[in-house]
């Protein structure tokens, strides 16, 4: 059985999403990065659309992500974005990162 750490799915609102897991893949603008436990301490940036997680359980969590930054320290994952959402799978994921950016390009500046 793989080993599990800590992941952590933030935005300005609330926690979206916290437990513990033993595989994260998201997506970067350099491509996609999978993330296993005891993974190299990275920081990045976070491109829009799913992220999906596998739980210590087996559940998979997918979650569609507008933008943000990803950081790795000490076997704990934490995805810090302006906008998320748990979805039900990968395309629906993508589905939610586009209204994501869709709604953020209609609203009005301040």
């Amino acid at each position: 059985m793989a080993k599990a750490f800590q992941v952590d799915v933030v935005s300005p609102e609330a926690t979206v999403w916290s437990g513990q897991a033993t595989i994260v893949v998201a997506r970067t603008p350099e491509g996609e990065l999978g993330i296993m436990a005891d993974h190299e301490p990275l920081m990045g940036a976070l491109a829009t659309g799913p992220v999906e997680i596998e739980a210590e359980s087996g559940e998979r969590i997918t979650i569609g992500v507008h933008g943000g930054f990803l950081q790795v320290l000490d076997n704990q994952v934490t995805l810090i974005t302006d906008r998320a959402q748990v979805t039900t799978d990968t395309t629906a994921a993508r589905e939610v990162a586009a209204e994501l950016a869709e709604a953020e390009t209609e609203a009005p500046a301040e």
